[in-house]
């Protein structure tokens, strides 16, 4: 028996990603109960629908183990390093500081929703923008909902680039037939459209905080920290992709310290009937005052020091990264013919150049040195630990089901066909939904990386098949991808989880839900115009 590729099993393969859909946006079901039911579902329609086998099944579960395991320890590092810095009580520090250097409320929210979000994506990723900036907006005043929307929202565009390029570098191994002069293309037709993402992001934000007021307040601010990250991608892919993010993300951060001092934004203004805020005007009289600013920034200087040494660094980089493990898993083949090929070792992991070590050594620097100065009574670690783990145990069991929930439909072919079922659907119109495919692969892998992985081999087929210029749905691809960790469960659940609001995943899902479906409506249409031009 070979795969079914017709209308029913395209519905079938779809179930996992309406109920998904059905349980955290209609029955408001926390990801926490969402996802394993789903999972449970997503089992049994692999073993009996799509004919997986105990064998194929229970070899992509241990998969999906490990690399949960990658993602946890992301998760539980980035924790132990808010919760360091709360222990220290250097968020009302760094509140403070954001105040003083934007007096504007709508520029102190772009600073750290949009600015200091896509920074921490240029260099970390894996959910660590969200995790950090969530507390942050609310210690300016920002509801916990929406502290956790606006970063989802505002470091998106810097999917593809961020974390030194490594959703970029996947996509080009999918397509290792390409040529420079492709990779060279596609590299500018991705920043255009994530250029493009990048500004309706910013109009969106300052549309959330403030509506048309909002929108007429933060024009400038918007256009110009728009047009600094984006050209400046443009440029930075064509010398280094790695920094494709992480230069602009800073050059933007100088821009809006400028824009501060100008007369535009220098004032202290604020939209009073946002209603985003819910604490009108910061009190941090209680707060400790000794810290000074680059103090309580010190664990996330740390980081951002050791990720570009350790990782940009080549002698450096063969150093830490000589050590590299992961397991190794059988054959299989399910009864319609999906086969799995033999891994000798999958998904290898570098400890000591993996963001979770770079987190660790941040936060235990920074506990060291907020111990040692009295910021951090003695005996404190066990509790900063004890609160870290219980915050990161609901959110592991989360991420474990939802990527066990790919794997299972992966491995089935039940993403395959999918896809497939897609691009034979619109054939000429296929460019059109050529995005969807990213933002589809990013939605059930929480990863933009993972979604590449998935699809940009099948886009780049689709291409040559459907005579389109590669360039153009490699970019689409990834661009789409981007738009979908704005709606990825795992980062809405680690936002939630520093924000306090485990639970309301749904609610957050719902609101970006309409934003990521129009843009990436938007990205189909102009790679549609554009291929026909060709």
């Amino acid at each position: 028996m070979t795969l079914q590729y017709n209308f029913t099993y395209w519905l079938l393969s779809s179930a996992p990603i309406l109920l998904l859909l059905f349980f955290m946006m209609i029955m408001k079901l926390p990801a926490l109960k969402a996802a394993p039911v789903t999972l449970l579902i997503t089992i049994v329609s692999g073993l009996f629908v799509f004919k997986g086998g105990l064998l194929l099944v229970g070899v992509e579960l241990g998969k999906a183990l490990w690399n949960s395991i990658s993602i946890i320890s992301v998760v539980i590092t980035a924790i132990l390093l808010y919760e360091t810095s709360k222990e220290a009580n250097a968020f009302s520090v760094l509140n403070k500081a954001f105040v003083k250097i934007a007096p504007n409320e709508l520029i102190r929210i772009l600073l750290i929703g949009v600015v200091f979000s896509s920074f921490l994506q240029g260099v970390t990723g894996f959910g660590v923008p969200i995790l950090v900036t969530a507390p942050l907006l609310i210690g300016i005043g920002v509801s916990p909902i929406y502290s956790v929307v606006i970063p989802l929202i505002g470091h998106c565009w810097a999917g593809t680039f961020g974390t030194l390029a490594l959703a970029w570098h996947a996509l080009l191994l999918q397509a290792d037939t390409i040529s420079p002069q492709i990779i060279s293309q596609a590299a500018i037709y991705t920043s255009i459209l994530l250029g493009i993402l990048n500004l309706v992001s910013g109009m969106m934000i300052a549309y959330i905080y403030g509506g048309f007021t909002g929108l007429r307040k933060g024009f400038v601010a918007v256009l110009l920290i728009s047009l600094t990250q984006s050209i400046g991608q443009v440029i930075i892919t064509q010398i280094n992709p790695d920094l494709g993010v992480f230069i602009p993300s800073t050059m933007s951060a100088l821009v809006l310290y400028l824009l501060s001092k100008s007369s535009l934004y220098k004032n202290n203004w604020k939209f009073e009937k946002s209603k985003i805020i819910i604490l009108k005007e910061f009190n941090g009289e209680n707060e400790t005052e000794n810290l000074k600013v680059y103090e309580a920034f010190l664990p996330y200087i740390i980081m951002t020091i050791l990720t570009l040494v350790i990782l940009l660094v080549p002698t450096v980089n063969q150093l830490f990264g000589r050590i590299s493990f992961g397991p190794s898993f059988p054959e299989t083949i399910s009864g319609f013919g999906v086969l799995n090929n033999s891994v000798y070792t999958y998904s290898p992991i570098k400890p000591f150049t993996h963001a979770s070590f770079l987190l660790l050594l941040s936060s235990l620097s920074g506990y060291i040195y907020y111990r040692r100065i009295g910021e951090i009574q003695k005996n404190r670690f066990g509790l900063v630990l004890g609160r870290t783990l219980r915050k990161a145990i609901p959110s592991s069991i989360a991420v474990i089901s939802l990527i066990s929930i790919s794997r299972i439909m992966t491995g089935t072919g039940q993403t395959e066909i999918l896809a497939v079922g897609v691009s034979s659907l619109f054939g000429y119109y296929y460019s059109l939904v050529s995005p969807f495919v990213g933002l589809l692969g990013a939605f059930i892998t929480s990863s933009n990386m993972s979604s590449n992985i998935l699809f940009g081999g099948f886009q780049y087929a689709s291409s040559l098949v459907l005579d389109i210029d590669s360039h153009l749905l490699l970019g689409a691809q990834t661009a789409g991808g981007s738009i979908g960790t704005s709606i990825a469960p795992s980062n809405i659940i680690l936002g939630a989880t520093t924000a306090g609001i485990l639970g309301k995943e749904g609610e957050i899902l719902k609101k970006n839900l309409p934003f990521v479906l129009i843009i990436t409506t938007i990205f189909g249409i102009i790679t549609f115009l554009i291929s026909n031009i060709n």
